[in-house]
């Protein structure tokens, strides 16, 4: 299994930041690299929510990725799930309010994703390219955070 997490503060306050990462039918509208999304099951984001997202890779092919909610609290954290080929992946999203300070009125989001191979492939993968792989999902989730900023 790897693990990869990142945090961000985003100058914007929780409810907002809330609102635009769960709007699923508009994500292709903010994230940068996102092309797609078909919302699976109706109604608002909550445990069991489903959606498909397709997204552009930085070797211009497009790969798209299943996404189902495992748990939410709304305002303050939620863990999706999502099967992919030779591992499986968990994204824990959690959203802090920022009570004092200059960036006071923000809110802090943390993304932890974790990733454990499902086929002997898959595990050959990791332990050769595991730092490689590490970095690229921490870059990825960098910039999907960022993308947030600036929509929020």
């Amino acid at each position: 299994m790897s693990t990869v997490a990142v945090t961000r503060l985003i100058e914007a306050p929780i409810q907002e930041v809330w609102r635009v990462f769960t709007d699923l039918p508009g994500r292709a509208g903010w994230l940068s690299t996102v092309t797609a999304v078909e919302v699976q099951t109706p109604g608002p984001f909550t445990q069991g929510t489903v959606w498909r997202e397709t997204r552009t890779m930085p070797d211009d092919g497009e790969i798209t990725e299943e996404f189902r909610v495992r748990s939410c609290a709304s305002l303050d954290n939620f863990e999706v799930e999502s099967p992919g080929i030779g591992a499986d992946y968990r994204m824990t999203y959690t959203f802090v309010p920022v009570l004092e300070g200059r960036h006071r009125g923000g809110t802090m989001v943390t993304v932890v994703q974790d990733g454990t191979p499902t086929a002997p492939a898959g595990r050959f993968l990791a332990m050769v390219f595991g730092g490689l792989a590490a970095r690229t999902v921490e870059g990825a989730l960098r910039r999907d955070l960022d993308d947030l900023a600036a929509a929020a």
